[in-house]
């Protein structure tokens, strides 16, 4: 950047500083519409674990795993997918007024195909207790 020495030519002896500006007013505003969204806060009250509880629950559970190869695991033991919507069909019927907690424990590496077609099949069996596990 070259600056004259001669006071009488002072078009080059100024910086154009309109570039500048623009960019701090466009993050200024940007500053302005996003300050108010990061200080609301959502109140969530979550449930607190409980030894007796957890003894609950547990006794009405039925262990899914999704390992990396896409094998469904019922409870430990190996369940083709075919014979799950049947399975959680049954289980429905054994006490409809309480039905078992269904825990979803799928690998990291598995695909997701294989989860999908899971979730297909517990839908399909009208299956509403569903949680997801990561170990």
């Amino acid at each position: 950047m070259a600056f004259a020495t001669d006071t009488r030519d002072a078009r080059f002896a100024s910086i154009n500083i309109t570039p500048l500006v623009d960019v701090l007013l466009v993050l200024l505003v940007i500053f302005m519409i996003a300050a108010p969204v990061m200080t609301r806060t959502i109140g969530l009250d979550l449930p607190g674990k409980s030894p007796s509880a957890s003894r609950a629950i547990d006794a009405a559970t039925i262990d899914l795993r999704i390992n990396a190869a896409g094998e469904i695991f019922w409870n430990g033991n190996a369940t083709p997918l075919s014979a799950l919507q049947p399975m959680l069909e049954a289980e429905l019927q054994r006490d409809p007024a309480h039905p078992p907690l269904l825990r979803i424990n799928a690998s990291g590496d598995s695909d997701y195909g294989a989860v999908a077609r899971v979730l297909a099949a517990t839908r399909n069996a009208d299956w509403a207790r569903i949680a997801f596990v990561m170990e």
